[in-house]
């Protein structure tokens, strides 16, 4: 089953230096059909304005892993963690009995980036924060694993949930495999080209939710930046 999600069908938010637009029900958007997928339940495509962003705010028993695709986002949390995300690397942010954080666009330029939610093994637990480069080039062609459940079996940032949250670049004309665990839920997201899943097409922007699917095969037409986030 592929349920493809185009982008001009998602929620939204918009004020004067955010648009948000939103694939699962998230605050003043209300989708019955949209409450998440699997553990995912937060799928955010942020454009952020200049020296514009988040001010502190609280979490709790939530995995929130930030992808950037275009500028920077600047991290400050109620633990002294501070730090700096790029175009292509990725943060994690583990909010346990509680944390509190500010994200701040601290550019000249736009930033634009997925913020995913996935929910816990368990509740609780000490909050951390982490974040980790990942150059494009390093993933051409191939998933490569930016989070999950066992960082020393497959790399990438630690999150405490069964899950995996993975991205690839594909050229024109390339394609890869992903092999999907029988029971297992995905959602990929294209942040750039035209490809096409088991044959279904996404355009830039657009998202599939996946289930009961053996193998995905990807196919680009055009170049394409991809994340998936896997779960139970």
């Amino acid at each position: 089953m592929i349920e493809k999600r185009p982008f001009e069908n998602l929620g939204q938010f918009r004020n004067d230096w955010l648009h948000a637009r939103h694939h699962f029900s998230f605050g003043g958007y209300m989708d019955r059909n949209r409450m998440g997928w699997g553990r995912l339940r937060v799928w955010n495509d942020d454009e952020i304005q200049p020296h514009q962003g988040f001010a502190p705010h609280p979490h709790r028993d939530m995995e929130i892993i930030t992808y950037v695709r275009e500028g920077a986002i600047s991290h400050r949390d109620s633990l002294g963690n501070e730090g700096r995300t790029g175009a292509g690397d990725v943060q994690v942010m583990s909010a346990g009995r509680g944390i509190q954080h500010a994200e701040y666009n601290r550019e000249d330029e736009m930033t634009r980036l997925y913020q995913i939610w996935i929910l816990p093994d368990q509740e609780g637990g000490d909050p951390r924060w982490d974040a980790m480069e990942f150059p494009k080039g390093d993933r051409t062609g191939e998933f490569v694993t930016l989070a999950s459940n066992d960082p020393e079996a497959h790399g990438g940032l630690m999150i405490r949930a069964d899950a995996r949250v993975a991205g690839a670049t594909l050229k024109a004309g390339q394609s890869t495999e992903y092999a999907l665990a029988s029971g297992r839920y995905a959602y990929l997201g294209v942040a750039e080209g035209h490809v096409s899943v088991n044959g279904t097409t996404l355009g830039p922007r657009d998202a599939a939710a996946i289930k009961d699917e053996d193998v995905l095969r990807i196919e680009a037409s055009e170049d394409a930046e991809l994340v998936l986030v896997e779960t139970n």
